[in-house]
């Protein structure tokens, strides 16, 4: 992400000749209060009710879990946020098996925030759309558009072959 920050991330044209995919995220959003900065995501720019998600959380002192379904956006792991410690970047790792099936998209991911502070979000987090499309497009947003991307966040998509 170059300077000024950018609302979203995006991989398109994605070769359909891999198994599974691999998101790496290096990533800080600019969301200014305390709360979790969360990446959100979108298949083939899908913004119908087509996401779930089950979460497992903790923040220093508390673990925690919830859960979505009906969502405009997948949920996956949590990042950095400009609250946080300054020049800090949280990571995430999204992974998407038999993304180009023709049946319902499953991921995971994990993420945690990083800050120097009591206060820091770890997540892992099982995801499904309900799409059935190969996935040709990924969007990565922070916390559902409501935050942009930072200058020097980073996301990098691996395939995956299995022989």
């Amino acid at each position: 992400v170059g300077s000024g920050g950018a609302s979203a991330i995006s991989f398109t044209e994605i070769p359909q000749i891999y198994t599974d995919l691999k998101i790496l995220i290096s990533a800080r959003g600019s969301r200014s209060n305390s709360g979790s900065q969360t990446v959100s995501l979108r298949f083939n720019s899908d913004s119908g009710a087509n996401y779930s998600y089950r979460r497992l959380y903790g923040d220093g002192s508390t673990l925690a879990s919830d859960s979505g379904t009906g969502d405009a956006y997948g949920t996956a792991g949590y990042v950095a946020k400009a609250y946080d410690t300054a020049n800090t970047f949280g990571n995430c790792e999204i992974y998407i098996p038999n993304y180009i099936g023709s049946s319902q998209k499953s991921y995971s991911s994990e993420g945690v925030e990083e800050n120097n502070a009591t206060l820091s979000y770890s997540s892992l987090v099982a995801g499904l759309w309900t799409g059935t499309a190969p996935i040709n497009t990924i969007l990565l947003y922070a916390s559902a558009g409501s935050f942009t991307w930072e200058q020097h966040s980073t996301a990098t998509l691996y395939g995956i072959r299995k022989y």
